[in-house]
């Protein structure tokens, strides 16, 4: 037995649209989410529109786990886009999920799903949380936390808590979109002696000072060199202990290398759908001793699983949110719209026909 839902996905490159679908009716162990709100995430989400992303232009070897120029690609129509949603538990064949439960899920723009919590992380979202942030407790925040995982593994260990990468050190953040300001006010939540956000649009780097954090315009490429001068170790050692890295770009890459101190390390949150010409891997990086580190959302640091399940990174994102939250709420979220305007939006994302996109939206979804 299924049951129908509407989801957003993609058609055929360039036409996001809404597709019928089904979902199974819930069985033992399992239950039925009505979903209220979905964020988008606007640099995954646009890929899939455009078709850019790897898997539309190569084919993925699992086994292998090698992209290869021959062998089958992903194709269309996408039937699911998105991860950061919020629902209500309307039916329930689990103690776990009780009826009327508000949870955050990685379900995609869908009016409902079957969920099992023993598949699929599953985080209850407090009373004392605006509902709507929630969006942030599946996927999203907890990318950010294992940013900061990666840096504690990377300078501390295996053994090492969340703040060990950013604790005392020196950070700075590339990008001011929503991953590199939740970073940036997690590194500043966990103790940075310093964290700065370069950043080369005027309107991001003013939504990171209403946030409170200090800013350097990268339009120019020359942040890192600012960045030196402000963070003087002794001689020859200035810059960053830190680059929490959160743009798709390669310029940005190129800016958090050099932007380092010797043995410095750079984490990357960015997704990457070209090459990377402006990187020089025999200048600073060589000569400097630097390291790059993929902080991908499918993997904590090696050694770590045990302790930091999903789940526990959502913890560490609510930590912030109950901080945060009204801050996050009024700077971050620019726009909240229906459901049925989604493939609107994503179409003009694609195709850059809005001249100030939104920096966080999220859609006010129809019940099903």
């Amino acid at each position: 037995m299924t049951r129908a839902v509407r989801t957003i996905g993609v058609l055929a490159p360039g036409r996001p649209g809404i597709l019928d679908d089904t979902e199974p009716e819930p069985g033992p162990g399992q239950a039925w989410v009505r979903t209220e709100w979905s964020g988008i995430s606007a640099g995954t989400e646009v890929a899939l529109v455009r078709g850019t992303d790897p898997q539309h232009r190569l084919s993925w070897d699992g086994e292998l786990r090698a992209f290869l120029p021959d062998g089958e690609r992903a194709g269309y129509p996408v039937r699911r886009l998105g991860y950061m949603e919020v629902g209500q538990v309307t039916e329930s064949r689990t103690d776990a999920l009780p009826e009327g439960t508000l949870v955050a899920l990685a379900i995609g723009h869908r009016t409902g799903a079957c969920v099992d919590p023993a598949v699929r992380p599953v985080v209850p979202v407090p009373g004392d949380l605006d509902p709507l942030l929630g969006v942030y407790l599946a996927q999203m925040g907890p990318i950010c936390v294992n940013g900061l995982l990666h840096a504690a593994a990377a300078l501390s260990g295996p053994a090492a808590g969340v703040a060990a990468g950013v604790g005392g050190r020196h950070v700075l953040v590339t990008g001011a979109g929503v991953i590199g300001l939740l970073s940036a006010l997690l590194a500043v939540q966990h103790g940075a002696a310093s964290v700065l956000v370069a950043e080369p649009s005027a309107e991001r780097r003013a939504v990171a000072a209403a946030l409170g954090l200090d800013t350097v315009d990268d339009a120019g490429g020359d942040a890192w060199l600012a960045v030196k001068q402000a963070w003087r170790h002794g001689p020859g050692d200035h810059g960053a202990d830190v680059v929490l890295q959160c743009r798709g770009h390669d310029v940005a890459l190129a800016t958090a290398l050099k932007a380092l101190r010797p043995q410095g390390v750079v984490v990357d949150l960015g997704f990457y759908q070209a090459g990377a010409a402006a990187v020089r891997l025999g200048e600073e990086f060589h000569h400097n001793g630097l390291s790059v580190v993929c902080a991908q959302i499918g993997r904590v640091p090696r050694g770590m699983a045990a302790d930091w399940p999903r789940t526990a990174l959502a913890a560490v994102t609510l930590d912030l949110l109950r901080e945060r939250g009204s801050d996050v709420r009024r700077h971050l979220v620019t726009d909240v719209l229906p459901f049925d305007e989604g493939p609107r939006l994503l179409a003009d994302l694609a195709a850059r026909r809005l001249a100030a996109p939104p920096l966080q939206a999220v859609l006010r979804m129809d019940a099903g």
